[in-house]
């Protein structure tokens, strides 16, 4: 991929590595000694470093059960065509209405996966190691976020009302659990090392993991599914890369489910005003401040400024907030414009030569039908 990589200041490059590794080092001893003595600690069953759950990867089970369950899940709209069900994709009616048989060699080639071997050799053709593993950097912080997401979707099931609701955050924990395999997967495929979560993700996830009752919808649908709506529709259009627009449109879902739950059972004032609440929602979105900064290496590489993307992200995660009553200490409008002043400032002291930038004005998210996608995201309202 011909991509002109962004000059870096390095000192400051090998500085954030260091105190990030500090305070990961800090952060992880307090919570192990504070788990042992049972006052708290990490409360997610995950362990970054192998990228895997604890107790492993047990793919066997995995096949047996979750890849045979996707495979045999069956479609309302397909064995009770009477019922008010339009669960079957477009191509799924065009195969009801057609025979295997039908289906010439082209079309059948068609509906044949790309082999491991191809699609790997094909990563190979198209990037360099340096931005293999910048990709592998960045999507890592999705990659650990989509199981927190999973766990966070499981607990949300049970706080939820309604029959409707439920169902929608049963659809969610499916394909969360579904993001964090294929992801998984696909970055395996990279032959790169995957790194473990940064002390900001640690910080950000077990900060929304442990958020209390609904408060946890901000953490997962606003914060966490906002990044990787935003990410995905960065990345999307990235050779190899192209599963990705599912993940953005399964995204938008989520990010959308606050909005529509919230319009038949509304949050009290109390609810949207409490100081503690509002402390704590910012208490889970200051880890992705230093986050964002320390993606500017990988992201640089690949030709992106990583503040661009930080202050589109802030923009979207601000309107997602306050559209349901997720209110902040302070207006998202008015954080945002601190956050941007806070990205001048950094960038006037590591950047030679630059000047002042709204960083709030910028659109990262690549794709035409993914921007499609975010235009109907952030229309709707209450």
């Amino acid at each position: 991929m011909e991509v002109q990589p962004l000059e870096i200041n390095d000192r400051v490059a090998q500085t954030s590595v260091f105190v990030e590794s500090i305070a990961n080092a800090a952060i992880r001893d307090f919570d192990r000694v504070t788990g042992w003595l049972r006052l708290g600690g990490r409360k997610a069953p995950y362990d970054d470093v192998e990228y895997e759950f604890l107790g492993g990867a047990k793919d066997n089970i995995r096949k047996q059960h979750y890849d045979k369950s996707m495979r045999l899940l069956w479609k309302a709209e397909e064995e009770a065509p009477w019922s008010s069900f339009k669960d079957c994709t477009s191509d799924e009616r065009l195969l009801l209405a057609m025979s295997d048989k039908s289906l010439n060699k082209e079309e059948k080639s068609e509906l044949k996966r790309i082999t491991s071997a191809d699609f790997r050799a094909m990563l190979d053709r198209e990037y360099t190691p340096e931005q293999k593993q910048a990709i592998v950097n960045i999507l890592s912080l999705i990659g650990h976020g989509e199981a927190y997401a999973w766990l966070v979707s499981t607990e949300v099931l049970n706080q939820v009302k309604s029959t409707g609701a439920r169902a929608a955050l049963t659809m969610q924990v499916l394909e969360e659990a579904k993001h964090f395999v294929v992801l998984r997967e696909l970055l395996l495929a990279f032959d790169c090392d995957i790194p473990r979560m940064s002390a900001w993700e640690y910080l950000l996830l077990e900060r929304v993991y442990k958020a209390k009752g609904l408060e946890k919808l901000f953490g997962m649908n606003v914060l966490v599914e906002g990044f990787a709506l935003s990410l995905f529709g960065l990345m999307a259009n990235m050779p190899g890369l192209e599963v990705l627009r599912l993940f953005h449109r399964d995204e938008s879902r989520h990010t959308a489910l606050p909005v529509n739950y919230f319009r038949e059972f509304p949050m009290s004032w109390w609810q949207k005003r409490n100081p503690l609440a509002r402390l704590a929602r910012l208490n889970m979105l200051l880890p992705a401040l230093p986050l964002i900064a320390q993606a500017e290496s990988d992201m640089a590489i690949l030709g992106i400024d990583v503040f661009d993307f930080g202050g589109s992200l802030v923009r979207k995660i601000g309107f997602l907030a306050e559209r349901v009553g997720f209110y902040l200490p302070i207006p998202a409008s008015a954080l945002s414009v601190s956050i941007n002043e806070l990205f001048n400032a950094y960038c006037q002291l590591t950047r030679p030569e630059f000047e002042r930038h709204n960083f709030l004005d910028a659109e990262t998210t690549a794709g035409e039908e993914e921007r499609k996608v975010e235009e109907e995201v952030f229309s709707a309202t209450l």
